[in-house]
């Protein structure tokens, strides 16, 4: 069992406390209490990351923007892929600066669906990041985009893209970070699993990293307590192989 968790903290690259360690265990064909997985890692010397806080202002909802309904009204559970997406930013220190990434998450099983780097707050970051889930879902006329009221995502520009998407516009009220939890639920994990354990050089290397973490670990390796111990990738799959 010590060797079975050795590797498996080594796979996740030191992001698995014991309760998660006993469920990949199991999925291994390998039973044990949670008292007996969090001894042999205390004996082990493994302990899971880490967060530290740090707080840089991302969103600038004093604007004269029109802002749009809290129409998700914090229904973060939806039945199916591709019916509502969550989107927000957030920061990342580097040598060179500041550097920011947008993520579009799909409620149905938390897959971050698209995202983009940049090293400025603009609305270019937050379209892009918007185009690769598009892209890569093909998002249907009627999904819901939902994100705070900051002025990227108040933009004429974001608000054109909807439309032309026939995408369907929500905000959260004003000052609220509960109303959009899920999103700041995956910068919380992210951070805390990755980005605060670099040392980024620059965009390029943020970029670079993120890729590494969202698309070959978080979506498609890191369980989810919500989705039943499946990972994002993993519970879509049993979502669209129903009956067969």
């Amino acid at each position: 069992m010590k060797d079975a968790i050795e590797s498996i903290f080594m796979e996740h690259e030191g992001r698995m406390g014991s309760p998660k360690m006993r469920r990949e265990l199991a999925r291994r064909g390998i039973v044990a209490g949670k008292n007996q997985v969090a001894r042999a890692m205390r004996e082990l010397g493994l302990r899971a990351k880490t967060h530290r806080h740090v707080r840089v202002a991302t969103t600038d909802s004093r604007h004269t923007q029109p802002v749009a309904a809290n129409l998700l009204n914090r229904e973060f559970t939806v039945d199916a892929p591709n019916k509502a997406l969550v989107s927000d930013i957030t920061y990342v220190r580097t040598s060179a600066g500041w550097v920011y990434l947008t993520v579009f998450i799909d409620l149905f099983s938390r897959l971050v669906a698209g995202w983009a780097v940049s090293r400025s707050l603009d609305t270019d970051m937050v379209l892009a990041a918007l185009d690769r889930a598009v892209r890569g879902r093909k998002l249907p006329p009627g999904a819901m985009i939902h994100s705070d009221r900051g002025c990227q995502y108040a933009s004429e520009a974001f608000r054109e893209a909807l439309r032309r998407h026939g995408f369907v516009q929500s905000m959260s009220r004003k000052g609220n970070c509960w109303d959009n939890a899920v999103a700041e639920s995956f910068f919380r994990i992210y951070k805390t699993e990755m980005a605060y354990h670099c040392k980024f050089q620059n965009e390029t290397d943020v970029w670079r990293k993120s890729f590494e973490y969202i698309e070959s670990y978080y979506n498609r390796k890191r369980s989810h307590a919500s989705l039943g111990y499946l990972t994002p990738v993993e519970f879509e799959y049993h979502f669209h192989n129903r009956g067969i």
